[in-house]
């Protein structure tokens, strides 16, 4: 363990070990009505898990000796109401754990070291590479799009206190820390109603207004202060994405006043926070001629944000000009006098202009198919028989419309709503520019006629080939999808009609990647295979036909949906691989976890913008993996996929996910507007369910299965084979594959099999859970092998050390839960009436909370 490391892991020991041990003692103090002593009784239960799973007891053996040796309780309310205490105690104590992290996140991590800005700065002086610096920031950015995917458990009050509490925590205020743990004792975790589409908006919202907007700021500062002559106001080097609002693929309840009711929000949010900075700035700025500029322009934003149905026409470049005046004015009269508070903030409008995040609007591929047959059938500008014809024909037919559709479009919901969302994108650009809302996403893409048709869309809905200012971006997920995507661009490249709408849009084309459901389909060594020749082959086909790729990431939370060491697999791209930016979706819990607060925020944007530019600027591989490594990889990933879907062919895989894990709860827990499945109905179909919960019941059950199913007999086939000395080469040599791995111990390390080991004799899911503790052990056997490692993750000892400690503090949630479901299970096999079950079906429900929000990225 290096220095750096040994003083963070002695920082964390110190500043959340240490403390949280005292902190938590507050706990005896909050206001649970009817119990005394919660905490005591709680860190019983703590014992009688942990020595009751190494005595190979089940969650109901070891909650029914608790009651039995530590309570007099009898009667089963009695019992189920102190285990739901438990569960409000657990979950509070986690939010003590997360705020302890965000207040020692400056000690813990070295904000200058590897991977900062500082380091590239440093790196960048010592080799003398400024001028490929200035180059490679002529167009490279990282854009972090938040998305609304029902992954945060923690209601918008309580991410409120954790802020709070984090900064009493920074202050050691001891008595506002303990003001807010008994505010947490009586705020509620579970939300009655789902949110709205809007109220993910707004709470996403939230962390613009507080965390990037000055993270942002001082990126772009630092980089402007140390490079003066790189970065180009032109291209900010950091931008944000939004789909709150805009995201309507599987989501019924996102329409067209949606979309623009929450580009508004994001307009008055950037404006507000203008506003509130100008209102700071003029206590410094009081001197002649900078005060009646600041006093306009004050005046022109409260306008907007404050007098209610009032737009005036504020522009971007307005706002700049009058900034400018004023730098002009401090430079030449005031001798630069708190000149960099005015290029703090230019620096901000250069990011955020009026629209804060642009707004990406998304639909499912098959809904634009059904759209355009109803408009043949039932309105004018396509020809009658549209349906009938072939994917050739319908491109030739969609690329010469000439003419919008007329005016008797159908009065059906999806039909209107798309039409409508098409007029909604350019009412958005009229209002906060371009930028506010010039990407539209095909889901489920896997034909080439699949864009045109929303290209077909816009000339329909009354936009001009000349004047169409969206980006068309075609989104692959499956391991099919993402084996034809190249076949799929060059289609569309050599196609005269998009080749002419790409060259007004400057020869640029993102293409977006999903992790989360190639993962599903396919297993986690599969899925990143078929995303790395995806990628490549896509760099090939794009450079071939002299357009600008760049690659749109949706990644998850956990390792097994892109998530984990996000910034180590940029680093490991060679050359083959289109570098040209850096986009990926952010996440409900990772969200909060990686940026809720300025520090983290800036912490983790600098090591995406590091790997970025670091990549291009000091790497020498002209491809990321040699020849007979590809041959490695490819291999490794054929063996894996045979063995992840030997276990999802497995006759009982689907009842297992139902009946053992709290998979048919997700929806009920209220914390996304988004149906947990696709397509209705109560049957469970593989097909339709979501990765999000998919990937959350593997975790909630201590499993993980995507994270490294068909690892360990992947590498045990190769090693049969005699290749195991070129694997460790390839692991010591390859970035890219050593990050593969440390994701997959991430994953490892969350697990927890003693908790589900009664199943190992069960006669319906013996086999399967036997299948997946073989796995997980032999996975375990060959990566600590292959890295010369003794225990997982020990080469990331801080992270190492969360997770234990945060994994004790849900053990005995866990239990709770997997008692639950035994009893559920019980009364349905047994097929009697129980006025137990309910209850049962609520524990198992609000014990979701503290599981996944302790995980941090566990869905």
């Amino acid at each position: 363990m290096d220095h750096v490391s040994t003083r963070g892991l002695q920082h964390f020991k110190n500043l959340v070990g240490i403390k949280f041990q005292l902190y938590n003692s507050l706990f005896t103090s909050l206001p649970f009505h009817r119990i005394e002593k919660t905490g005591i009784l709680l860190s019983l239960l703590l014992n009688n898990c942990e020595e009751g799973y190494k005595k190979k007891q089940s969650p109901t053996e070891i909650i029914e000796d608790f009651f039995s040796k530590h309570t007099a309780y009898t009667k089963p309310a009695e019992r189920l109401d102190l285990l739901f205490r438990f569960i409000q105690y657990i979950e509070r104590q986690v939010v003590l754990f997360d705020a302890l992290e965000d207040a020692g996140f400056k000690e813990i991590n070295d904000l200058s070291g590897v991977g900062t800005l500082k380091h590239l700065e440093s790196e960048v002086i010592q080799n003398n590479k400024q001028e490929e610096l200035k180059e490679k920031l002529r167009k490279f950015a990282v854009r972090l799009v938040l998305t609304a995917h029902p992954t945060q458990f923690y209601p918008g009050s309580v991410l409120g206190i954790i802020n709070d509490l984090s900064n009493a925590l920074s202050d050691n205020n001891a008595v506002q820390i303990n003001m807010y743990l008994q505010q947490l004792g009586k705020t509620p975790f579970f939300k009655k109603q789902k949110p709205t589409p809007y109220d993910e908006a707004m709470n996403l919202i939230w962390y613009l207004e507080n965390v990037f907007y000055s993270a942002a700021g001082r990126i772009i500062s630092f980089l402007k202060s140390q490079f003066p002559e790189a970065v180009d106001d032109d291209n900010p080097v950091f931008t944000m994405g939004f789909w709150p609002g805009g995201d309507r693929d599987g989501n019924p309840f996102v329409k067209a006043a949606t979309t623009l009711q929450v580009a508004d929000a994001l307009r008055g949010g950037i404006i507000k926070s203008y506003y509130l900075e100008i209102r700071r700035i003029k206590r410094r700025l009081t001197f002649d001629g900078v005060d009646t500029i600041l006093n306009d322009l004050e005046k022109e934003l409260y306008n907007n944000i404050f007098i209610p149905g009032q737009r005036t026409p504020l522009s971007k470049s307005a706002i700049l000009e009058s900034l400018n005046k004023i730098r002009e004015i401090l430079i030449y009269k005031h001798n630069g006098l708190f000149l960099h508070l005015i290029n703090n903030l230019i620096n901000k409008v250069n990011v955020f202009g009026l629209h804060f995040a642009s707004l990406d609007v998304r639909q499912e591929s098959s809904i634009h198919g059904q759209v355009l047959d109803t408009i043949a059938a039932k309105s004018t500008g396509l020809p009658a028989d549209y349906a009938k014809l072939s994917p050739d024909e319908k491109i030739k037919v969609l690329s010469g419309i000439t003419e919008p559709a007329g005016k008797s479009i159908p009065n059906e919901e999806i039909t209107t709503d798309t039409i409508e969302t098409i007029h909604a994108i350019r009412n958005i650009q009229d209002f906060n520019g371009e930028e506010g809302c010039n990407r539209y996403i095909i889901s489920q893409c896997n034909s080439a006629l699949n864009v045109i048709e929303v290209y077909g869309l816009f000339l329909l809905g009354g936009w001009q080939k000349e004047t169409l200012t969206v980006d068309i971006i075609p989104l692959f997920e499956t391991v099919d999808d993402l084996q034809s995507a190249a076949a799929i661009m060059e289609a569309l490249y050599s196609n005269e009609t998009y080749a002419a709408h790409l060259a007004k849009r400057g020869n640029h084309q993102t293409i977006m990647l999903g992790f989360s459901d190639g993962t599903k389909d396919g297993g986690y060594l599969m899925a990143n295979w078929s995303i790395y020749k995806a990628k490549e082959e896509l760099t090939a086909i794009s450079e071939k036909y002299n357009v600008e790729v760049v690659f749109f990431d949706g990644r998850g939370g956990p390792p097994s949906r892109g998530g984990g060491k996000t910034h180590n697999f940029y680093a490991s791209m060679g050359k083959n691989i289109s570098n040209k930016q850096i986009h990926l979706t952010v996440q409900g819990q990772t969200v909060s976890s990686n940026f809720g607060t300025v520090d983290a925020a800036q912490f983790n944007i600098e090591k995406l913008l590091h790997a970025g530019i670091s990549n291009d600027l000091f790497n020498n591989r002209n491809i990321t993996l040699e020849q007979d490594e590809e041959t490695l990889l490819e291999q490794l990933a054929a063996e894996s996929f045979t063995k992840y879907v030997a276990l999802k062919n497995h006759p009982y895989f689907a009842d297992y996910l139902a009946q053992v894990s709290p998979l048919k709860f997700y929806s009920e827990t209220n914390i996304g507007s988004r149906p947990a499945k696709r397509s209705g109905g109560n049957k469970l179909s593989f097909k339709d369910l979501r990765a999000i919960p998919y990937v959350g019941a593997w975790a909630q059950i201590k499993q993980n299965v995507t994270g490294y199913y068909g690892v360990g007999t992947a590498l045990m086939e190769l090693d049969k084979q005699g290749k195991f000395p070129q694997l460790k080469t390839l692991f010591q040599t390859s970035l890219f594959f050593k990050t593969l791995l440390d994701n997959c111990e991430m994953s490892m390390r969350k697990c927890f099999f003693p908790l589900t080991a009664f199943l190992s004799n069960d006669e319906k899911y013996g086999e399967i859970w036997n299948m997946i503790y073989d796995e997980y052990n032999l996975t375990q056997h060959y990566i600590l092998r292959i890295s010369d490692k003794t225990e997982l993750m020990s080469d990331y000892p801080i992270d190492q050390l969360s997770i234990i400690m945060r994994e004790k503090i849900v053990l005995p949630l866990l239990t709770i839960q997997q008692f639950a479901i035994m009893n559920i299970r019980e009364i349905e096999d047994n097929l009697v009436k129980s006025p137990l079950k309910e209850t049962y079906e609520k524990l198992v429900i609000r014990s979701s909370f503290g599981i996944i929000n302790a995980g941090r990225n566990s869905a």
